[in-house]
């Protein structure tokens, strides 16, 4: 029993401060990081059975270090928590008598749950591979998943997602079925997007490939029980930024393509996960992560494969066609803030506030612009949080759980909203 309460108050506080490690890179102690955080309160209690064990058996060393490492842990789980008055504020004071009953039975009840289940009963329906659009005078087909709920009961919203990529690598179906399968026990239908990727094309068409799913999904929203006007676009990292620039830029010529120039591509909503929104702001610390940073670009056309896609994730020279110094005009334009106006559909952020690849400050810009324009907007910073929180073990995870909470009345929020 001596060694069994080193054992457990010892990794308590070993994980414990790993929360407070700063990170350079991705890397192993990046998703050592993650996994303290998710299992944050697991990694109390075992600390706190390390303690007590320490005293019961007379290990005595134990007990400091259990209770500390313990302390801590139960202290970032209750931060991570918290609840907030983003929505008093984005939809003012009594924003839950908006909440029919029968859609708050679904939604998550708590912020935080030992284990909360993430699985949609009956099995959701789930169409692999659906084309919603062809490149011009090629076979190569854009390609998306669709998930919607088993009983056939929908709520009309649509909820279009874009995974991470750093602009470069990645695919659809990357970590997400939880959550998928949380928001189709919702009644929401879920279009998971595989867009093209750098250097195959720059910012302009991967913008355009958000609006081609947003078109795609209005024409088909009878087929899936669909209201072409209850459309909210999602992602998170890059994902998130291009879909933030699709939602916001429903009519800027730059971002369409000419055959959507006169089609309503408007959403009704944003969710983001630690988008980045300022690409001049983050260009030298996406550099410092990136030790690819000054490969060779490819000609903008080439399909670069999976595994060396991510030599160029980030490479926001790539994507943008040059550096902040020589194409400061094409920066501005792919920074969300640009957009911003009283149209701009409502907005939930989340962010941790230790984000290794994503700046907080822009957001918080970001944030504040939308408030100023009287646009509906949450922002949620996770404190001592990393990037991609809500990916490791996401039934346990505080900050996942706490996010999922939050989504769940943002997307009812906005059905409801006229």
């Amino acid at each position: 029993m001596l060694i069994l309460a080193t054992i457990l108050s010892g990794l308590s506080l070993l994980m414990s401060i790993l929360l407070f490690i700063k990170l350079k890179g991705i890397g192993m102690a990046l998703f050592a990081k993650l996994a303290a955080a998710a299992l944050s309160l697991e990694w109390a209690f075992l600390g706190a059975i390390g303690a007590v064990l320490g005293w019961v058996y007379w290990a005595y060393w134990a007990i400091p270090v259990g209770v500390v490492g313990a302390g801590i842990m139960f202290w970032y789980g209750w931060r991570n928590t918290r609840n907030h008055d983003g929505f008093e504020k984005a939809f003012g004071v009594g924003w839950e008598d908006q909440i029919p009953p029968q859609q708050a039975k679904r939604m998550v009840k708590r912020r935080w749950s030992f284990y909360l289940k993430m699985k949609a009963f009956p099995e959701p329906l789930w169409e692999r591979n659906v084309p919603f659009w062809t490149v011009p005078n090629s076979d190569r087909q854009l390609l998306c998943d669709i998930w919607r709920p088993g009983d056939g009961v929908t709520s009309g919203l649509a909820f279009i997602f874009f995974h991470g990529s750093g602009w470069a690598a990645g695919d659809k179906d990357f970590g997400t079925r939880p959550f998928f399968n949380h928001l189709v026990a919702q009644g929401h239908t879920v279009m998971d997007v595989a867009y093209r990727l750098c250097p195959e094309v720059q910012i302009n068409e991967m913008v355009g490939d958000v609006k081609r799913a947003v078109a795609w999904m209005k024409d088909n929203a009878e087929n899936y029980g669909v209201d072409p006007g209850k459309i909210v676009l999602a992602g998170g990292s890059a994902g998130a930024h291009v879909a933030m620039l699709g939602a916001y830029t429903p009519n800027h010529s730059d971002f369409t393509p000419d055959e959507l120039k006169n089609v309503d591509l408007s959403v009704c909503g944003m969710v983001a996960y630690y988008a980045p929104v300022d690409l001049e702001a983050g260009y030298i610390p996406w550099r410092e992560v990136n030790p690819n940073a000054d490969l060779p670009s490819p000609p903008i056309g080439t399909i670069i494969e999976s595994r060396e896609a991510f030599k160029y994730a980030g490479r926001m020279d790539i994507l943008l066609g040059g550096s902040p110094e020589e194409v400061p005009e094409v920066y501005k334009m792919a920074a969300p803030i640009t957009h911003v106006n009283s149209e701009t559909p409502p907005t939930l952020f989340f962010q941790g506030n230790t984000d290794v690849l994503v700046p907080v400050k822009p957001t918080k810009a970001l944030y504040s612009k939308l408030v100023q324009a009287g646009v509906p907007a949450v922002m949620v910073i996770f404190p001592i949080t990393e990037h991609m929180f809500d990916f490791m073990f996401p039934q346990f995870s505080p900050p996942a759980q706490s996010a999922l909470y939050d989504v769940d009345r943002f997307l009812v929020l906005l059905l409801n909203k006229d």
